[in-house]
């Protein structure tokens, strides 16, 4: 399932969707806020730009659109129906789970987003 070529390996791990050899991102860590979008322009392995087109990732927001209401779904649903707390308690559940979330769903989207128009390709990974 997390093997090299799949997609959801270069999704979770936020490697190079082409490759799947290099990471796009100067800084693992994403709660690192300032490099929290900080890329490198290229892959060193295999020439992949990241920014396909001028403001690429900028369709990454209706991906972290998406990401952030299953988040807040699935936050009201464990306060309020496992933990059996109020109204008011729940969505304060939903504004902590996206504010703790927020800079790994934010990376998620942009590696999904890239993963939807670049694939795999084996011939990358030998140089």
């Amino acid at each position: 399932m997390l093997k090299k070529g799949s997609k959801l390996n270069s999704i979770l791990t936020g490697t190079c969707p082409k490759c799947q050899e290099e990471r796009m991102y100067e800084d693992r860590n994403p709660y690192n806020i300032s490099k929290l979008y900080k890329m490198h322009d290229h892959c060193s392995h295999c020439g992949l730009h990241y920014q396909l087109e001028p403001s690429f990732f900028y369709g990454a927001m209706y991906v972290s659109y998406g990401l952030t209401v299953a988040v807040g779904v699935a936050a009201f649903i464990i306060a309020k129906v496992f933990m059996g707390l109020g109204l008011t308690p729940s969505f304060i559940a939903i504004i902590a789970a996206l504010i703790i979330t927020m800079p790994v769903t934010a990376r998620l989207a942009r590696n999904i987003y890239i993963n939807m128009f670049v694939s795999y390709d084996p011939k990358a990974t030998e140089k």
